[in-house]
């Protein structure tokens, strides 16, 4: 069965699985050298998991524009497998509130 694009429903489990979080892209055996990549696309955006030079594996969001810098992507390794997060408020940097400490007296 095929959901044409522009179906709500399908939209609208889209938006769902897309909130979730972390998806497994695939095997880290995928990428077993230092260099290799592989590109995924994931709920319509292109995505290149990559092994760098250090040995780690880190995952890019590959935009659109001309010229636009890959964007990193939260990855991690579980398992053996890779999980790449696409869930943009998880990567904005947000400054931790000063915490004050209140003394108590005896």
């Amino acid at each position: 069965m095929t959901v044409p694009p522009d179906d709500r429903v399908f939209q609208r489990e889209m938006a769902v699985a897309y909130r979730s979080g972390w998806h497994f892209i695939d095997l880290v055996t995928a990428i077993p050298h230092r260099g290799d990549s592989l590109m995924v696309t994931l709920f319509g955006e292109p995505i290149v998991v990559v092994r760098e030079e250090d040995e780690d594996v880190r995952a890019y969001r590959c935009l659109r524009k001309p010229r636009g810098a890959p964007q990193p992507v939260r990855c991690a390794i579980r398992y053996g497998m890779v999980f790449v997060n696409l869930d943009r408020r998880d990567h904005e940097l947000i400054e931790p509130e000063p915490q004050t400490a209140i003394p108590h007296s005896a």
